[in-house]
């Protein structure tokens, strides 16, 4: 594994223990911000997979766009549409005022983003 591999793994990481920190919190937990933790997580798995297998990520944070990449470099992934477009949604429409993430939609990202990231560990051995 390279070097650049392995920092996109690391923010991977820190992006997941922000998120899952943040969800935890006793006292006024950001759950807009676990949701966006929990898609940029996953985004930054799929980057780092791609770039492992010799394809250059677009810049872009759109997971179903990064899916169908992972798809074509890896054909043994595979995970649910309706998964990724939830982190993909969630990450937006709470980054700004009008809506807020509640305790149910933060902690539905994070179960979403938790099995999407152990199945992408497994994809690159981490």
């Amino acid at each position: 594994m390279n070097a650049v591999v392995e920092e996109w793994l690391a923010k991977a990481e820190g992006d997941f223990a922000t998120a899952t920190r943040e969800f935890a919190a006793a006292e006024t937990p950001n759950y807009d911000a676990v949701c966006f933790h929990a898609q940029q997580c996953i985004e930054k798995h799929i980057k780092a997979i791609l770039i492992a297998r010799g394809v250059i990520p677009p810049k872009t944070h759109d997971l179903l766009e990064l899916d169908k990449l992972l798809v074509a470099a890896c054909p043994t992934w595979h995970w649910a549409v309706e998964e990724l477009r939830l982190l993909s949604r969630a990450a937006v429409v709470f980054r700004y005022p009008g809506e807020s993430a509640g305790h149910e939609e933060a902690a539905a990202a994070l179960d979403v983003c938790t099995r999407i990231r152990e199945k992408l560990r497994g994809l690159i051995g981490a």
